[in-house]
């Protein structure tokens, strides 16, 4: 029995090429495995800083795509929780040690020994890179697994396996519920999430932002309110009122100006940069007002289900704008230009054809 086969995929064989078709390797099915056809592949801001090994480390060919929906095509002789037929998901994740103490609470993404990435990781069978779901299909271990619920548009639920978790995560640690004040610094692919998701749990939402223009955007998805933190006197307005601040943007930023906005004991949680900030913390804030400056990534997989299944139950999806595989070097030089609302969707259909 061979222990791989061949799909189709797209990827870059370099940082400085675009992603065009290639064949790739993917492992025979294993005893717990899943095979999944691949209908949608949400497009994240990771996908492109990989391809482009921005970040650094990335292993050539890149295959991107970790916002996964599809359909079961085939499963493994030990598998029990899914069925060829289901629709399923895979986020940010493909396996972990499973033995240490993150991954014995839940907490995969913060494996001490280092989880497995769907893309750029090591795929312990074929001792290659993992490969994302810039491909026709994608073979999974069923822990990793997702439920999709069925009542939900599959094309604009791909998002959530990373924008939508990526936001929730923090929601939930910092308790937030029906009455807490939450902040988003920036609308894009995930600030429009956090605003969905907070307003589902029942807070009262605000949208910072440096542009007017997005006081209407953030309005028509639910925010209660906005702040524009170039206006001095919003600003002032604003402080110590916010129990928890989700700062999405993802580039360098002077962050100083948020922690006046938060309430006593309040947090700002940062999920969309990661570097350094070249603007020291102004302590004082902080010390005087217990405020804390936090990070957060994504959430395990049984806290990805409760989302998917709270989204489920609420009707929240992502704002996506759909695309062809073929225009995916496209898609990314508008990312680049902010050009997007809120996230692109890739229909895999294309690349099948």
């Amino acid at each position: 029995m061979n222990d791989h086969y061949t799909v189709k995929a797209f990827g870059a064989a370099s940082k400085d090429d675009d992603l065009k078709e290639i064949i790739i390797d993917r492992r025979s099915l294993q005893r717990k495995d899943i095979e999944i056809d691949i209908l949608y592949c949400g497009v994240c801001h990771s996908d492109l800083h990989t391809a482009r090994n921005d970040w650094g480390g990335t292993k050539y060919p890149a295959v991107p795509g970790h916002e996964i929906v599809g359909k079961i095509t085939r499963v493994g002789a030990d598998v029990t929780s899914f069925k060829v037929g289901d629709l399923a998901g895979v986020g940010c994740l493909v396996d972990s040690c499973r033995e240490c103490e993150s991954c014995k609470q839940d907490l995969e993404q913060y494996c001490l020994n280092g989880s497995t990435g769907t893309y750029n990781g090591k795929d312990q069978y074929l001792n290659q890179q993992t490969f994302g779901g810039y491909s026709e299909k994608i073979i999974v271990d069923e822990d990793f697994v997702l439920r999709i619920p069925e009542n939900l548009d599959l094309q604009a639920v791909a998002p959530l396996l990373c924008a939508g978790i990526t936001t929730w995560s923090p929601l939930k640690h910092w308790n937030v519920k029906e009455g807490s004040k939450v902040a988003v610094v920036g609308l894009g692919g995930l600030g429009h999430m956090a605003i969905k998701l907070a307003k589902g749990l029942g807070a009262e939402v605000t949208l910072i932002s440096r542009s007017p223009d997005k006081i209407q955007d953030a309005l028509d998805l639910g925010a209660d309110s906005v702040v524009i933190s170039t206006y001095e006197n919003e600003m002032k307005a604003a402080a110590g009122k916010f129990d928890l601040i989700i700062d999405t943007v993802p580039y360098d930023h002077d962050i100083n100006p948020y922690i006046a906005t938060l309430n006593i004991s309040g947090t700002l949680v940062l999920v969309g940069f990661i570097g350094k900030m070249d603007d020291a913390l102004f302590t004082p804030p902080m010390i005087l007002g217990r405020r804390s400056v936090a990070g957060s990534v994504i959430g395990g997989i049984k806290e990805t289900q409760e989302m998917l299944d709270f989204c489920g139950e609420h009707h929240i999806v992502s704002e996506v704008e759909m695309i062809k595989m073929q225009d995916i070097n496209k898609a990314y030089e508008r990312m680049l230009k902010s050009d997007i609302r809120y996230r692109f969707v890739i229909d895999m259909q294309s690349l099948k054809k």
